[in-house]
């Protein structure tokens, strides 16, 4: 029994020390630990004691503020205030054209006294310029009107007071034919404005021309059978009283009154040495008429 252990025994020791052989071989993975320690510092403050002891120093605080200002807004609530002002305030000098219509009272007669009233219709170009920041304008206008006739004589259709015939100076005979008060009228007037927000009053004088003409048959080789105009060729001066309001940007509404007298009305013809009306002769016109502006400059 014992020498079968002894070589049991035996047989194992080689086993073992080939594979303590094998296990040699092997690789073992070494760790290491460093271990780091950081050190905070601490700065302790110490009161000092001051030499003014009776110095009081106001406690400090740190209060919120009570609105939060909104950049953007306010930017853009410049720009639109400025816009508006842009709107408000016209250009220094502004030019356009305008057109309207109106009633027109011309006193030829006493007898059609309550038929004297024209209907016509204007259009004229104009031109400004502002002063005094804007506020005081001087605007300068030239218009052609166009009224239709309210008071009529045919010497053909009907007996009429201006029916006959008349003489020239040199004897030449004329014989009425027709008149009617439908003419055209030419204006050049000077306005001073005043710019009160979007409301502008203005007063003016004008220079005034308009052509009135009658019809007479005039004798042509000494027979009576060839018509003839005899026309106003003079200028009268008046005045006027008027506002304009702005409705749009570019838009401006008027209305307007203006009189002037026609002094010494002559009806003549180069040919002729002839004038119907008796001298000294007065006529007063008076006019109210409405109309529209454009403005065509930049503002």
């Amino acid at each position: 029994m014992i020498p079968r252990k002894i070589v049991l025994l035996l047989s194992l020791i080689p086993v073992t020390a080939s594979f303590a052989q094998t296990r040699k071989k092997k690789v073992d993975t070494v760790y290491v630990y460093e271990k780091v320690t950081v050190y905070d510092t601490v700065y302790r403050f110490k009161p000092m004691p001051s030499r003014q002891k009776d110095l009081i120093l106001p406690r400090l605080t740190v209060e919120e503020t009570k609105f939060v200002r909104d950049v953007y807004q306010e930017g853009v609530d410049r720009e639109r205030a400025s816009r508006r002002a842009r709107l408000r305030r016209p250009a220094a000098f502004l030019y356009g054209i305008e057109g309207g219509a109106g009633l027109k009272n011309t006193n030829w007669t006493t007898k059609d006294s309550g038929n004297n009233s024209q209907f016509g219709e204007y259009l004229g170009l104009w031109a400004s310029r502002s002063f005094f920041n804007n506020r005081l304008s001087v605007m300068l206008s030239a218009d052609v009107s166009h009224w239709n006739s309210s008071f009529d004589l045919d010497a053909n259709k009907e007996e009429t007071f201006l029916n006959g015939y008349y003489f020239t100076k040199d004897s030449q005979p004329l014989l009425f034919q027709r008149f009617n008060n439908k003419h055209f009228e030419y204006a050049l007037q000077l306005k001073f404005l005043y710019d009160w927000k979007n409301v502008r009053p203005f007063v003016g004088i004008l220079a005034d021309r308009n052509t009135y003409k009658m019809q007479f048959m005039v004798p042509e080789n000494n027979v009576m059978n060839r018509l003839d105009d005899f026309k106003t060729d003079q200028t009268n001066i008046g005045f006027s009283l008027g506002i304009q309001y702005r409705v749009f940007r570019r838009f401006l509404l008027s209305a307007e009154y203006q009189q002037y007298m026609l002094k010494n009305l002559s009806l003549k013809n180069p040919d002729f040495n002839f004038e119907i009306f008796k001298t000294n002769n007065t006529f007063a016109e008076r006019k109210i008429s409405v109309g529209i502006s454009y403005i065509l400059s930049k503002l």
